[in-house]
C-alpha cells in the first residue's frame, strides 16, 4: 500500500523489520525520527509497529495477536476511503454501528473501543501535515462514528485517504498520512501527558460533522464517538452507556450539535441523556 511503503521508506524516520510477524506479513518497528534526538526522547517507554493484513480493515474481527507476540495498546488503521462524491480528501473516524445493520463490519448496536486524544491527534496532524503540501484540493474531515471493525479489545482509529485511485496513488498524499500517523502518536502522548483536555460525546449534524469539526479545532476539547442525526432515533441506554464505557479517557460532556439535530430527535435524545450523571452542553456554548 502506498501508505505502508512511505512509512518504510521514509527519510524523516526509521523502521526496522523484526522478527515478529503479524497476519503472515513481516512487522517493522519504528526507530525513531532520523536525526533528532530530542524528539526521540518521547518514544524511549514506547514501542510503535508497523503491520499489514491483506484482509479487509472494516470486516477484521481478530487481531491474531497471540501469534505476533506483541500486544499494543492502541492501534491507528492507515485506510482507503470511498465516497459517492469522490472528493480528494483526508479523513479521521471512529468505528461503530448505531442500528440493526451491520453491512460495514463489525456487529450490529455494537461500538468500537476508542480513544478521543488518539481521535484529536490524528485529526490534527492530518491538518497539519497537509498545509505543508500543494495538495489544496483535498479537504480535511472528521467523520461521524461508522462501520467496523467494532470487536477489537484495542482501541482504535482510521486514519484515511479518499476517494479514488487517482489520490490513492498520489505519492505526496500518502506521504502526508504516513507522517500524520507518527506525528498522531507523538501529539497523542503530548495530551496525554498534559491533561488539559475535556471529553466529549457528540450527537448530531451529518456525516462529515462540520460543527464538531470546529470545536475540536477550536478548543481543548477532544471528541470520542459522534452519532449523526439520522441515527439518533435509533439511540437507547446501552448505546450511550457503551459510548461512555467504550471510551478510554472519562467522559466530561455530551455535547449536541443543536441546530444539526431536529425537535423530534431532541425529545428522543435528551431525555436519555438526562439518565447519566454527565453534563450536556450545545456545541455553541464552547
Amino acid at each position: 500500500m502506498n501508505i505502508r511503503s512511505k512509512l518504510i521508506n521514509s527519510k524523516a524516520f526509521d523502521f526496522e523489520e523484526t522478527e515478529y510477524f503479524w497476519h503472515k506479513n513481516s512487522l517493522f518497528e519504528f526507530k525513531g525520527f532520523s536525526g533528532k534526538k530530542e524528539q526521540n526522547l518521547n518514544f524511549d517507554a514506547d514501542q510503535i509497529y508497523l503491520g499489514l493484513t491483506k484482509e479487509s480493515l472494516i470486516f477484521l474481527n481478530d487481531l491474531n495477536l497471540a501469534k505476533s507476540k506483541i500486544n499494543p495498546d492502541l492501534i491507528i488503521f492507515a485506510s482507503r476511503h470511498r465516497s459517492e462524491a469522490q472528493r480528494p480528501a483526508f479523513l479521521a473516524h471512529l468505528t461503530g454501528n448505531w442500528s440493526s445493520k451491520a453491512e460495514f463490519g463489525g456487529n450490529p448496536r455494537e461500538l468500537s473501543l476508542a480513544s478521543a486524544l488518539l481521535f484529536k491527534a490524528g485529526f490534527l496532524s492530518l491538518i497539519e501535515n497537509s498545509k505543508s503540501t500543494g495538495l489544496t484540493n483535498f479537504s480535511t474531515d472528521i467523520e461521524v462514528t461508522h462501520h467496523g471493525p467494532t470487536t477489537l479489545q484495542k482501541p482504535l482509529i482510521f486514519l484515511e485517504l479518499g476517494s479514488t485511485k487517482e489520490e490513492w496513488n498520489n505519492s505526496e498524499a500518502g506521504e502526508v498520512v504516513a507522517n500524520s500517523i507518527i506525528n498522531a502518536i507523538y501529539k497523542y502522548l503530548d495530551f496525554k501527558k498534559k491533561k488539559d483536555h475535556q471529553i466529549g460525546l457528540g450527537w448530531g449534524g451529518t456525516h462529515y460533522a462540520p460543527n464538531f469539526h470546529r470545536l475540536v479545532i477550536n478548543s481543548t476539547v477532544a471528541m470520542s464517538f459522534i452519532c449523526p442525526k439520522y441515527y439518533i432515533q435509533e439511540l437507547n441506554r446501552d448505546l450511550i452507556s457503551q459510548m461512555i464505557e467504550n471510551t478510554l479517557e472519562s467522559v466530561d460532556y455530551f455535547i449536541i450539535d443543536w441546530k444539526g439535530t431536529n425537535s423530534e430527535d431532541k425529545k428522543h435524545l435528551i431525555p436519555l441523556l438526562e439518565e447519566f450523571d454527565i453534563h450536556i452542553k450545545k456545541t455553541k456554548e464552547f
